[in-house]
């Protein structure tokens, strides 16, 4: 039986909002973010991170430290044209937009425009809007006709997906075709709240439950695919990078 240190110590974990951190102790989190994070976090990324904590979903967004993470990987990378599938109120896809050069691109696609334009005065602001493509609707059929279309193919540096975990796969099939050799694609939350490795018959929330399956899905699916590599983060929630060989 936890003692009461132990009790008060998971009480207090997760209080940051949105924090998605898998690390145990939350004054390491802390640590984390208050060291490296926000004293260098941009501040139209300060502006939107507080803006969305008072939305009443903002578990959803990007963690601070994985939107630092984002921008640093886009530079090292030197990416320019990008997408990314689930979009909420914006603060991965702020990040990007602040590390794309200034005739960098993104398509963006999210099924719900109002949260997205929660964030777009801050984007505007930012003075990064011009580079953002944002198409409301499911992004399935928007993939479809890119693939049919044949343009496309090989043809984005990197690629963000933080959507609807059920279809996670159904994605990569697609995604695959259209990162170049040597792109990368980023699936968010592949540990999911740490569930991927809690026990069948564990209390978990139903939509936590609902979606492990799923995510577990992928995780087992991603390794054996020969046309990537990959690289599992604790990052976040979870990030993995898979990156096109051929």
């Amino acid at each position: 039986m936890a003692s009461n240190n132990e009790q008060q110590n998971q009480a207090g974990r997760h209080q940051e909002v949105g924090h998605k951190s898998l690390l145990q102790s939350d004054a390491l989190y802390q640590y984390i973010l208050e060291t490296s994070v926000y004293p260098t976090e941009p501040e139209p990324m300060k502006e939107l991170r507080e803006l969305t904590a008072k939305h009443p979903w903002n578990i959803m967004t990007t963690s601070a430290d994985e939107g630092q993470f984002l921008s640093m990987l886009l530079k090292l990378m030197n990416a320019k044209n990008t997408m990314e599938i689930g979009v909420y109120t914006g603060y991965s896809l702020l990040a990007t937009a602040l590390a794309l050069p200034d005739d960098g691109k993104i398509l963006a696609m999210d099924i719900n425009r109002e949260n997205y334009e929660l964030g777009l005065p801050v984007i505007q602001k930012a003075g990064v809007a011009h580079k953002v493509d944002f198409r409301e609707g499911p992004a399935l059929p928007v993939l479809d006709q890119m693939i049919a279309e044949g343009k496309y193919h090989g043809t984005f540096d990197f690629i963000f997906v933080d959507a609807d975990k059920d279809n996670y796969l159904n994605y990569h099939k697609r995604l695959i075709e259209l990162v170049k050799v040597g792109g990368l694609i980023g699936y968010d939350n592949t540990l999911w709240n740490g569930s991927v490795v809690a026990a069948p018959d564990a209390p978990l929330r139903k939509y936590v439950k609902y979606y492990r399956d799923f995510v577990m899905e992928l995780n087992k699916a991603l390794p054996a695919d020969p046309r990537i590599e990959i690289c599992m983060l604790p990052v976040g929630d979870g990030i993995t990078l898979c990156r096109r060989i051929k």
